[in-house]
């Protein structure tokens, strides 16, 4: 029965008196209507719906209030009010502490991960350039239309599986939203080890060395939505060593570290972005960073914020809270390693309040030993927001506030048969660029592919195979404000697929995707991948294509949308794909399905097809 059903009428408030558990309920409740109801009841960027966080288990909820990405809103309830609010939300059983019990082991005996060569999809974008290219995959552009479903894990008790899988050997690493990082067996699916960190995980895991003087001896690296970064045994899953990289509370790891030469570069965000909405918040303090870890040890060989100037107090808003910035300006994604320069690329997001910094909305290059910055290339000024705008309460929202046109991809490192190189990205103004990384971040050429916007342009990543970049657009709409994250998405807008010729920008090809049937999308905001001849992109609407190269024909199509049996026993659902792109590897694809954050399908599985 729900919540509000049992809250009405005076027999249920005589009965509240003899039922402390229901005395609970109802208090949460009421809570819940006081702190909650304003944003996730209501159409709010970017925040989910109310049966959204529902699907999440008490405890889930209640730790995303006292140290997760609520941790602010949560901060004036008692940890009883707490816990009360999420027991009148939740719908859901509480999961195991570990894997489900029908989980099928790979063997007693730990099995070692072998050294990362050529044909892993190891980390986000394979490549130090991240191209997102797998140039040795094991499977050719003519076997592509015979994939099949060789094997489904579900991930219990989780309602989104948006994290990008890697690919060593054959083994499997991915993690989750409940912080739980899995290796399975590449052929089958079987469990080696599953490790719980703090908080979720969705960058992808990277293997590789920590010390240059053992390039045998491997280890496996990320970081969670604690801005907390690890080292695991990749063989047994024990913690070497763990690492918080930021003390900012509303400080995270959305991105991968990437790992060169014995030193770890972890890219930091924040969800203060989101935080912000709450009109007695004093925002913001945040600034985006590049923090440098001795991979052996874990300990700090530099830090490098975005924005050099500290926040400092500039205004009050309407409702006397102090303000600050400037802020903002998270890096969302995995550093671009270009060893031959001795230089680190990285794509900024947004500034969160006034004045907006010169380094947000921009491409930096970083020196890889020391930090420094060696130049910064803004795309987009003045482009100063947060989710109080356009929310029912815009008390937060900076004055003359922006478009939210952040990058959350990196740049991608081409080098052309000239000889001419390039920085490749895309950005959500829905525009694509190219930098010079060679003459300090000089444009080259900018071409618009979408109309952009909040949830629009190229969100999280692209690819490319030195001659063409391949762009899925998002440019997520809906049918209109009131159902703004709360479903009725607008299937006759977003989607498609582009490819630019990276010479110099001009459109070879775009390709649409079929649209889909009512309160849907084909909007296409996950990171594409790619072979030779072929690029696979995900959609919202939960279909899994893969496209040609030379005129964007859709050669395969499989609909991940529906329920699946699971190697694991876990009762599993994809649904949109979102945030994660495929791993490809050794003749297989292997991708996450279900992220209903903006409206879309909620999911809980990981696919992998094969030959």
């Amino acid at each position: 029965m729900r919540i509000t059903a049992l809250l009405a009428g005076t027999a249920v408030g005589l009965w509240t008196a003899c039922s402390p558990a229901l005395a609970r309920a109802q208090d949460g409740a009421a809570l819940y209507r006081q702190h909650c109801a304003s944003c996730h009841d209501t159409p709010t960027p970017r925040v989910p719906a109310r049966e959204v966080i529902s699907a999440l288990s008490v405890e889930r909820i209640v730790d995303a209030l006292t140290t997760g990405l609520m941790r602010v809103q949560g901060e004036p309830l008692s940890m009883a009010e707490r816990r009360a609010v999420a027991a009148a939300l939740s719908t859901a059983p509480p999961p195991s502490n570990g894997p489900a019990a029908s989980t099928p082991t790979c063997g007693r005996e730990s099995v070692p991960v072998p050294v990362p060569r050529a044909g892993d999809w190891n980390g986000w974008g394979v490549e130090p350039s991240n191209s997102r290219f797998q140039r040795q995959p094991g499977l050719t552009a003519e076997e592509v239309p015979r994939l099949t479903l060789k094997w489904a894990f579900g991930f219990e008790g989780e309602t989104a599986a948006a994290a990008q899988p890697s690919i060593v050997g054959d083994h499997v690493f991915v993690g989750s939203a409940s912080g739980r990082v899995y290796d399975l067996g590449l052929e089958d699916g079987c469990l080696h080890w599953m490790f719980k960190a703090d908080a979720g995980v969705r960058g992808a895991v990277v293997i590789g060395a920590a010390r240059v003087a053992e390039p045998s001896a491997m280890s496996a690296f990320f970081g969670d939505a604690r801005a907390t970064v690890y080292s695991l045994d990749p063989s047994t899953g024990q913690v070497r060593w763990k690492q918080k990289v930021d003390d900012h509370r509303a400080a995270r790891i959305s991105g991968t570290p990437a790992l060169y030469n014995g030193v770890l570069y972890v890219p930091v965000s924040s969800g203060e972005e989101g935080t912000a909405g709450v009109p007695g918040y004093q925002c913001c303090t945040f600034r985006g960073s590049i923090v440098a870890l001795n991979a052996a040890t874990g300990e700090r060989v530099w830090q490098t914020f975005t924005i050099a100037e500290a926040p400092k107090p500039t205004t009050k808003n309407t409702a006397g809270t102090q303000l600050f910035g400037p802020a903002g300006a998270a890096v969302w994604s995995q550093p671009t390693v270009d060893a031959s320069a001795n230089s680190l690329y990285v794509a900024t997001g947004d500034a969160y309040s006034n004045p907006a910094a010169a380094t947000s909305d921009a491409v930096l290059a970083l020196d890889m030993a020391t930090g420094a910055i060696k130049w910064a290339r803004q795309i987009t000024a003045r482009d100063a927001w947060n989710m109080a705008c356009g929310s029912n309460d815009p008390t937060n929202c900076p004055a003359d506030p922006g478009l939210d046109s952040d990058f959350g991809q990196p740049p991608m490192l081409v080098t052309l048969p000239s000889g001419k190189r390039a920085l490749v990205l895309g950005q959500k103004s829905g525009v694509v660029h190219a930098l010079d990384p060679d003459e300090g971040g000089r444009l080259l050429w900018s071409v618009r592919i979408g109309n952009g916007g909040m949830l629009g342009g190229a969100e999280w990543g692209s690819t490319n195979d030195g001659q063409n970049v391949y762009v899925p657009l998002s440019d997520l709409t809906f049918n209109d404000r009131k159902a703004l994250g709360r479903g009725g998405l607008d299937s006759t807008a977003g989607g498609g697929l582009f490819a630019l010729r990276i010479a110099d920008g001009v459109k070879q090809w775009e390709s649409h995707p079929p649209r889909c049937g009512d309160n849907c999308s084909s909007s296409q905001s996950a990171p594409a991948a790619m072979i030779p001849g072929v690029v696979f992109s995900g959609s919202i609407d939960g279909h899994f294509r893969a496209y040609a190269v030379g005129d964007g024909r859709i050669l395969w199509d499989v609909d991940t949308a529906r329920s699946f049996d699971t190697v694991n026993g876990v009762k599993a659902n994809g649904g949109s794909i979102d945030v994660g792109g495929p791993a490809i590897a050794h003749g297989m694809v292997v991708t996450t399905s279900g992220y209903g954050t903006w409206g879309g399908k909620r999911g809980n599985v990981l696919l992998a097809f094969g030959k």
